[in-house]
């Protein structure tokens, strides 16, 4: 028992007044007083003390309550006073910050959520509805470029759409992991060039997506030992290597490399995966907030540029990265570099109960 908790101070209440109710007693019949006078100084000396201990214990009860109900009508800003109290009170009062704090935090994701995803589907929405404007008024005809236009719009805002699913699934923790054995050289392999040939698509265009269309920089490949095997869901590794690629080739600079290292991990059947860019590198205070939701100004920090011909993206390929990895649970984070930025992922491979 915590010498300051609430069961400690109510067995101190009831010692104290058994306490002064016996020395009253024994006041009383050494001076022969009354015994309806000790009984009335008995019950009134109890009464204050009980009061004191009771308004210590309600007044931060009632507090949490006035907190709690601003807080169920919405009104994330209001702290309990007391969360430094060395008892249960204490604790509550902890817990109710903290339940406040998080509240307070996902209230502020979802606006900037709303504000994100409006912004993203008002561009090609605006584009494509422009190009149909113009058909249907006659200032430029139904042609096969215009109409390309226009089919370039829409696969846009299917890729957004694509990107918002996989958010919703992220949230709502539906998406199943199939993991397998698979062969790591020709599957990231084969990773790589589809990055290429969807960069070499739609050179020139810019996709708003989170998909790079930037056909300069050099992607290699560094897998050792060439036969390297790993146990992990091949589809969901997929999502990771390439969103890892989109974002170091975009903050790469001109004609620049990035590089993707596998190695074998600690266990068995385990990966260690590396992407390395030449670009700007991520300042260390800025490594918590690589893979938060939205947040486009990873490399180089707040307001860096990103490389030649990058849109910067939805801001979701690194959080979803980073859902997928931990499905598997495994890590991913930054990691010291001399140049560039180098994202590492662990995948911890077979569990013992898997073999």
């Amino acid at each position: 028992m915590r010498p300051f908790s609430v069961k400690t101070k109510l067995g101190m209440l009831v010692v104290v007044s058994v306490f002064i109710t016996t020395g009253l007693l024994m006041i009383a019949v050494r001076t022969q007083t009354e015994l309806r006078f000790i009984t009335v100084f008995s019950v009134i000396a109890t009464l204050l003390i009980t009061q004191f201990v009771a308004h210590s214990l309600t007044a931060p009860l009632d507090e949490m309550n006035t907190v709690a109900r601003a807080i169920s009508h919405g009104d994330y800003t209001r702290r309990v006073r007391g969360d430094g109290r060395r008892d249960e009170l204490g604790d509550l009062a902890f817990t109710i910050n903290r339940m406040a704090d998080d509240l307070e935090a996902q209230d502020q994701q979802r606006k900037e959520l709303v504000a994100n995803v409006s912004h993203e589907l008002r561009t090609p929405i605006a584009a494509l509805r422009a190009v149909l404007e113009n058909v249907v008024d006659g200032v430029s005809e139904a042609d096969p470029e215009t109409m390309r236009t226009a089919l370039k719009q829409t696969e846009r805002l299917g890729r957004l759409v694509e990107t918002l699913l996989d958010l919703s699934r992220l949230d709502n923790g539906v998406v199943p992991l199939k993991a397998r054995r698979f062969e790591v050289w020709p599957y990231l392999s084969g990773v790589l060039k589809e990055a290429n040939m969807i960069a070499t698509s739609r050179a020139g265009i810019a996709s708003g997506s989170g998909s790079h269309t930037r056909t300069d920089v050099h992607l290699h490949l560094d897998v050792s030992p060439p036969e390297l095997t790993a146990h992990a869901d091949p589809e969901r590794i997929h999502q990771v290597v390439a969103n890892l690629i989109d974002n170091a080739v975009k903050h790469s600079p001109p004609h620049g490399r990035v590089t993707v290292r596998a190695r074998r991990g600690e266990g068995p059947q385990s990966l260690t995966l590396e992407v390395l860019d030449e670009g700007p590198g991520i300042p260390r205070s800025e490594w918590h907030r690589v893979f938060e939701r939205f947040n486009r100004g990873s490399h180089g920090g707040p307001g860096s540029s990103h490389g030649p011909g990058s849109d910067g993206g939805t801001g979701l390929g690194l959080a979803i990265a980073r859902w997928a990895v931990g499905l598997h649970g495994g890590q991913i984070g930054v990691a010291e570099s001399s140049r560039g930025c180098r994202i590492r992922v662990t995948l911890p491979g077979e569990s013992p109960t898997q073999s």
